[in-house]
């Protein structure tokens, strides 16, 4: 067990190998390079108290073990204004993200209390010219795909790169529906 980090935590959904590439193929192509720290990634919750890490760990482990792999669609491009990037879909994972939202209501930043809105970042905190024309080349050419989430990642954020905590692969059946 790691020690208990004062950062706080993020926990992001764990993409299959293939989509993983991908997205990170296009974040390295198009996120300015000074501030790609990270691969790229879906996040769930963006700041849980690091004070927690043992009980966030236990219920994670269970969460994984009831929780089959998640087929996802890749529905479409979103232009966030400085950036761009890919739509998610799958209601199994909202009903997962509103239950941890119960799970951890009352230590939860109004960030992390909204709804979920799956998405990967693949460029960010460019000009809007720059943003605006990616978003156009990619919508041109984009069939809407599969993707496979895998599990959970559990991270610590020191203002810049993220510090991996532990990975929580999903190994159960779904008990979601």
């Amino acid at each position: 067990m790691p020690e208990l980090p004062e950062a706080p935590l993020i926990l992001t959904l764990t993409l299959d190998a293939t989509s993983q590439a991908y997205f990170d193929e296009l974040r390295r192509q198009h996120f300015p390079p000074a501030r790609n720290f990270l691969a790229a990634h879906l996040t769930l919750f963006h700041h849980l108290s690091g004070n927690a890490l043992p009980q966030l760990t236990n219920q994670l482990t269970d969460v994984a073990q009831s929780t089959a792999p998640l087929p996802l669609a890749v529905t479409g491009l979103q232009f966030l204004g400085q950036g761009v990037a890919f739509r998610l879909e799958n209601e199994e994972l909202r009903t997962l993200h509103r239950r941890l939202q119960q799970v951890w209501q009352e230590t939860l930043t109004p960030q992390d209390r909204q709804p979920l809105r799956p998405h990967v970042t693949v460029q960010n905190k460019v000009a809007p010219a720059e943003a605006r024309t990616l978003h156009e080349q990619l919508s041109a050419g984009f069939t809407p795909f599969g993707t496979t989430g895998t599990g959970l990642h559990l991270w610590a954020y020191r203002n810049g790169p993220w510090e991996s905590l532990a990975e929580f692969v999903f190994t159960g059946a779904s008990d979601l529906r």
